[in-house]
Formats: C-alpha cells, sequence, structure tokens
C-alpha cells in the first residue's frame, strides 16, 4: 500500500493469485480433493464470504492505521472466537478462559498508551475484521471434522475471491502500479496459499480456539517487521503489553486441547452431514 496499491486491490490481487495457485496444484496433483458434501460446500462458501467481508475490513483498518497496532488489535481474535464458541454451545476450560482474560491488558497497553493516537475508525473496522475471522474459523471447524484441510482451503479461498472481486471493481479509483513494486503482492500471494493449508490443517487437529490462541505468534512476527522494516516504535508500556501477549503464547504448553468431536447441536449444527441409517446402506457401497 506504501507503494500505491488500494486495500482493495491488495485483498483482490494475493487472494486471486493463491486460489490459482492451490487450483493448479490440485489440478495436476490431488484432483480427489475436490469432492466435498452439499452441506460442507455451503458452509466453506459462507465461511469464504465471512472471511472475505473480513478482508475488506482488515486492509481497508490497515491503510488507516500502523501495521504493528493494527495486528495487535486484530488479535482479538480469540476473545470473539470464545464468543462464538458460548453462542455455538461449545465447552471451554478454565485456563484457556484464564489466558484470553490475560491477553487483555496486555492488547488495552498496546492501543491506549503508544507515541500517537490510534485512529478510532481504523480501530473499528480492525475489531470488526477480527470478529468475522472467528466466525470463519468455527464454521470451518464444523466442516473440517468431515472434509480434508486442502478441500476447505480450495473453496473457502474461491469465496473470498468472489466476495473481494466485487469491492475492487466498484471502489478502487487508482491507476495500476508499475511492475517493479508487485513482489510485496506476489509475495504475499504465496504466504497466503501456504498459511491457509496449514491453518485449516491446525484448526482439523486442535480446534478453531486453540489454533486462534497459537496465531496470536504472529504479533512477534508483525513487531519485528514493523520496526525492522517499517521504522514502527512501541512505548515501553506497549512492550509491557507485548510481554503479556508472549506470556498468553508460552502457557499453550499447559493448556489441554478439547478432542475435536461432532456437534449435534448449537448455532451451526446444520453444517453436519445428513445421517444415513446403517440399514439403508447397501452391502456394496
Amino acid at each position: 500500500m506504501l507503494f500505491g496499491f488500494s486495500p482493495f486491490a491488495v485483498i483482490t490481487f494475493r487472494t486471486g493469485i493463491a486460489f490459482f495457485l492451490l487450483l493448479i496444484l490440485m489440478l495436476i496433483f490431488q484432483r480427489r480433493y475436490f469432492y466435498i458434501y452439499f452441506v460442507g460446500l455451503i458452509g466453506c462458501l459462507l465461511a469464504g464470504f465471512v472471511n472475505g467481508l473480513g478482508s475488506i475490513l482488515y486492509y481497508t483498518a490497515l491503510n488507516r492505521l500502523d501495521a504493528s497496532i493494527g495486528q495487535f488489535l486484530y488479535s482479538f481474535y480469540p476473545l470473539f472466537l470464545a464468543f462464538w464458541l458460548l453462542i455455538d454451545r461449545q465447552t471451554i476450560n478454565k485456563l484457556t478462559i484464564f489466558r484470553l482474560v490475560l491477553s487483555i491488558p496486555g492488547l488495552y497497553l498496546l492501543i491506549c498508551t503508544g507515541f500517537k493516537a490510534v485512529d478510532i475508525l481504523g480501530a473499528c473496522l480492525m475489531l470488526g475484521s477480527a470478529l468475522l475471522y472467528a466466525l470463519h474459523l468455527l464454521i470451518n471447524q464444523r466442516v473440517l471434522y468431515e472434509v480434508p484441510a486442502p478441500t476447505v482451503t480450495f473453496y473457502t479461498l474461491l469465496a473470498m475471491f468472489a466476495t473481494v472481486i466485487p469491492s475492487y471493481l466498484i471502489f478502487d479509483t487508482k491507476q495500476m502500479i508499475s511492475v517493479n513494486f508487485w513482489w510485496p503482492v506476489l509475495a504475499m500471494a504465496v504466504m497466503t496459499f501456504l498459511s491457509r493449508i496449514t491453518l485449516f490443517t491446525g484448526v482439523k487437529h486442535l480446534g478453531g480456539l486453540q489454533t486462534a490462541i497459537l496465531g496470536l505468534g504472529e504479533l512477534i512476527v508483525t513487531i519485528v517487521l514493523a520496526q525492522t522494516w517499517l521504522g514502527e516504535r512501541l512505548s515501553g508500556l506497549q512492550w509491557l503489553g507485548a510481554i503479556l501477549l508472549a506470556t498468553n503464547l508460552l502457557l499453550v504448553g499447559f493448556d489441554k486441547f478439547t478432542p475435536e468431536k461432532r456437534m449435534t447441536s448449537g448455532l451451526l449444527s446444520w453444517l453436519n452431514p445428513p445421517k444415513i441409517p446403517s440399514s439403508d446402506i447397501p452391502w456394496q457401497s
């Protein structure tokens, strides 16, 4: 975006390139991963739509915030995921709740004790993005019980790409940027492709909330790159907040993972595949 790309161009090109890269690889090596049951497909498309909207909010907010502050605000998504889990009637253990509570003062220090004021609209957009990202994780967690991670990645990326294209066509008013400045977008596309597969693999094996909390490790990457590459700086109290979040990450080793199981009730129970009585299944099937 510092090179002149609009937020809408960034999200559209990085998502589109990542989707077509995955499509080509699946066509060549893993065509069997295209299969998905109908309700699972609807779930992936819904998750992709939700995350597509969240991505639009994220990059619009990032255009108004420092990268480090923006990522700190985005790191509220484990808290929002815990909220969605409670609505979906799933259990949360006590240590997980403690870790979520521990993250609140850390995030407060990072947001409110800096050298300059945080853009309020940008902050609200980033929190909205985190809320939608958490919901998309919960939806995909339901589908991943039955569907392989590459399949979920493919159809979720497809829906994301279809969601962000209109925003680029309608709201992008900037001219095309010189080809010399496209390398960050291409790098983001490759990272999106790799991170999406590993994300949904993590959700499949750990569950959405544990994956989200582990994902807070991206804060470390953001802080280091924002300081060394973009020249951003944190105050002393902001570093204290970063230490609290780092402590949160270390506690993951003591947390107990809830075994993954199909939920028959809750907000997203409709995403489960239909039940077929065993007496109705022919032997040859």
